[in-house]
């Protein structure tokens, strides 16, 4: 009898996408190490079309309860998120638990190729430091496996993170009360749950103040730091007696500074700059950037909690409490 899940069989899902049973089942498993992307790209498309979701020997091993937990980060060239990973990575050992790290540079395919192999190396749980979406997360998701969601929301009950709309609304009163008119906003890819949520709640509290709103710009498909730079002089609001700049994270945050000073601008003096999550290393680099700063010490017991509380069965949802930091040098 063939393998039936969700509605659909594993055989409808084979025929739907042009392979063999075989192939749904090991791009399915995590073992399909030698289908090409276009193949696995058709069997995942397969498999959310007709809502069929894999069982059997992936959750049998699961079933052993391995000490390896993955943790698949979407950029550790930001410092904050390498500070993250770090306390996790604490927390597990602590625990007797091993974690294993990887950077999906926030591309949905990397993303699904690296929950496929840790889906093949059995561990215990995903921490997705940084979620995007991706065919082969939807599917995981819906089968049950243990996946915890830290900093951006995804598509199971287990969260861990700040609350970013109403820190971007901390934002706003910040800037507003610096004097700041039609402040602007320079972010990242809006496919990110915190930066959308970020830039909601700003744009929300200037609205609820009466205050006008500078230009909302962003670089699709470039680095952080690179769309700072690219798009800092954008992001001016002609004629504003006083500037001021949202980045919703540091690093783009350091791409403005660099531009501006290059166009002989003051961060602070000509344009207020604000970022987002406080970099441990601002104070040293950055006297300039006030910032959004996450407990950075909290998040591994966090997830710690987080995790296990997925392994009950249960809902998690957590939210640290963030801090708005003023630097004026």
């Amino acid at each position: 009898m063939a393998e039936k899940s969700g509605g659909a069989t594993i055989t409808e899902v084979a025929a739907r996408a042009g392979v063999s049973i075989a192939t749904v089942s090991r791009v399915t498993n995590g073992v399909a190490h030698h289908a090409s992307a276009e193949t696995q790209a058709r069997v995942w498309q397969a498999v959310e079309a007709l809502g069929y979701r894999p069982q059997g020997a992936g959750q049998t091993l699961r079933q052993r309860q391995s000490r390896l937990v993955a943790v698949l980060a979407s950029n550790l060239a930001n410092p904050t998120m390498a500070a993250i990973a770090a306390g996790i990575e604490t927390s597990l050992r602590e625990a007797g638990l091993v974690m294993v790290l990887c950077d999906t540079h926030d591309r949905a395919e990397l993303q699904d190729e690296y929950l496929l192999e840790m889906r093949a190396q059995a561990v215990r749980g995903t921490v997705l430091l940084g979620a995007v979406q991706s065919p082969g997360l939807t599917v995981l998701a819906a089968s049950g496996d243990a996946l915890l969601f830290v900093n951006r929301e995804g598509p199971a009950p287990a969260f861990i993170g700040i609350d970013d709309h109403r820190a971007g609304a901390d934002v706003a009163a910040f800037m507003l009360g610096h004097g700041v008119a039609a402040p602007a906003v320079v972010h990242g890819s809006l496919a990110s749950s915190a930066t959308a949520a970020r830039i909601a709640g700003f744009t929300e509290a200037l609205a609820a103040a009466d205050a006008p709103i500078g230009p909302v710009v962003t670089l699709p498909g470039a680095e952080h730091i690179d769309i700072g730079y690219r798009m800092a002089e954008a992001a001016l609001a002609v004629g504003a007696r006083k500037t001021g700049i949202f980045c919703t994270s540091d690093l783009i945050a350091y791409g403005v500074h660099r531009r501006l000073a290059e166009c002989g601008m003051r961060a602070t003096a000509d344009v207020l700059l604000v970022g987002f999550d406080d970099n441990p290393l601002n104070d040293w680099i950055a006297p300039w950037l006030s910032s959004v700063r996450a407990p950075y010490d909290r998040f591994g017991p966090a997830v710690l909690a987080g995790l296990q509380a997925v392994w009950r069965g249960e809902r998690i949802r957590i939210v640290l409490q963030h801090q708005m930091i003023e630097r004026l040098v």
